[in-house]
Order: C-alpha cells, then sequence, then structure tokens
C-alpha cells in the first residue's frame, strides 16, 4: 500500500509547519533550498505530521521545484485524505 502525496514547498521559512491553501498542501520549512537540505527538511516534516518513519517517505518528483511529488509507504489513499482534510487553513 502506496498513497502519493502532491505539495507546495515553502522552503527558507520563518514559520515551519504543514497547511492547505485553497487545494495545495504547503509545507513550510526553515531549511533552504541548497544542496538538497529542504527537501531533506520536508521528507522529515511529512514522515512526522503522519506519525511514520523517514525512510517511508520519498521524493518522486520535483527535487528542485516547489511542486514535489511525495510517495508514502504503509499509508493508503483513504487515511492520507483524511489527514490532509485535518490540516488548518492557510
Amino acid at each position: 500500500m502506496m498513497a502519493r502525496l502532491e505539495i507546495v514547498a515553502k522552503p527558507g521559512s520563518r514559520a515551519p509547519g504543514i497547511t492547505c491553501r485553497g487545494d495545495d498542501v504547503v509545507v513550510a520549512v526553515r531549511a533552504r533550498a541548497v544542496d538538497g537540505q529542504a527537501n531533506e527538511a520536508i521528507v522529515r516534516t511529512v514522515a512526522t505530521w503522519l506519525a511514520i518513519a523517514p525512510s517511508r517517505v520519498r521524493l518522486l518528483h520535483g527535487g528542485s521545484g516547489r511542486r514535489k511529488l511525495l510517495a508514502i509507504d504503509g499509508l493508503d489513499a483513504h487515511a492520507l485524505r483524511a489527514r490532509i482534510a485535518a490540516l488548518p487553513a492557510h
């Protein structure tokens, strides 16, 4: 079982966290987009939010852009949608 999550990355943020903005899931991290640091922070942040190990979250697409596609192992799409629905609006 694997879910896919499309996100909008917000590196270098003063207020890290995960919110919804319209239909987008926004993942804000303090790390800057230098040498993959923001991508690593995004994976850790999403894993913490979902209460899973960071090794279960993989970046599939968008390594150098703001829009990214993540694969989340061990979580089905229904459970992921429920988590997203509980996010605060931005």
